[in-house]
């Protein structure tokens, strides 16, 4: 199983925190390195928020072989054909490696505070629907192509240049009724968030069978897991970075790695065997290098 890494962009990220942690995850050997697209955090208070696109940009020129990309940038508030016109270069720029994660948008806050419409759920994902399918056929169609939606057109429009390869777009989310259908018709990559165990397993069975349904394979839509990770040196390095009367035992319950040393090679084991192909650990104390090439000896080897 590859081991990532995953930045809440909105909680603190900055350039300087940003290239550390970008050559750090390039040099050390981790997989990848994915971050969110939010505006600001879903509660006061404000804190720096580095802008998506800008930070891969910097990514795909100054790193040699991490993949990366957004866990997940929205709709709601990024214009689809922009979107794909973006990625498109981002990937051809950093030798295909981005990896485009898409959402509907879920966070009231930013879209109040930056005038954006975030809709009901309902309307909501036929919107993000209507995104993917403007996005795929921008990306994957060497022929201009028409969409006449409720929310997005295109009127003979073309991405050129083309892009270098299939830029593989991602779906992240566990939702059963919108979000998986989407991932088997849509997406290359399903990435589950904060899932335990047992219900990542169901919700991967359902996805097999969707897949079907669309005459697809079920290797043809890679398997990964965005989950939060405290991880100490010792017990007591440990406890002093677990939430305020949390257990390890507790998030692990939820889905989350939490642990030391052989405590977090077991739970990596047991994700892999339910069939994550990919996990992105997430890493919320951005000024903790030390504990972050602490867990590179333990999951990295």
């Amino acid at each position: 199983m590859e081991i990532a890494l995953m930045i809440e962009g909105q909680n603190g990220l900055t350039w300087e925190r940003w290239q550390r942690i970008g050559r750090f995850a390039d040099e050390r050997g981790f997989a990848g390195l994915y971050r969110s697209d939010h505006y600001t955090n879903a509660s006061p208070p404000d804190d720096d928020s580095l802008e998506l696109w800008t930070s891969l940009t910097w990514l795909a020129s100054h790193t040699e072989r991490i993949e990366f990309g957004p866990l997940v940038s929205p709709v709601s508030f990024r214009e689809p054909t922009m979107t794909a016109r973006i990625a498109s270069a981002v990937d051809d720029l950093s030798g295909g490696r981005l990896t485009l994660g898409l959402g509907a948008g879920w966070q009231e806050r930013e879209h109040t505070n930056f005038g954006h419409a975030l809709l009901e759920i309902p309307e909501r994902f036929d919107r993000f629907e209507e995104g993917l399918a403007v996005i795929s056929k921008l990306l994957y169609s060497d022929e201009p192509s028409d969409f006449d939606g409720e929310y997005y057109e295109l009127n003979d429009a073309i991405l050129l240049p083309r892009p270098q390869r299939r830029v593989p777009i991602l779906i992240g989310g566990n939702g059963p009724k919108r979000t998986l259908p989407l991932t088997a018709q849509y997406a290359d990559e399903w990435n589950a968030v904060f899932a335990p165990l047992d219900l990542f397993a169901e919700r991967n069975q359902r996805l097999d069978q969707l897949l079907a349904e669309n005459g697809r394979a079920p290797s043809d839509v890679k398997r990964s897991l965005m989950t939060g990770c405290f991880f100490g040196r010792t017990q007591s390095d440990l406890a002093a970075k677990l939430p305020n009367g949390r257990t390890a035992s507790d998030l692990r319950e939820r889905g989350l790695v939490a642990g030391v040393g052989d405590e977090i090679l077991s739970q990596l084991t047991a994700m892999e065997e339910v069939g994550i192909q990919r996990v992105m650990l997430q890493w919320l104390d951005l000024d903790d290098m030390d504990g972050l090439n602490a867990l590179a000896d333990v999951v990295l080897g």
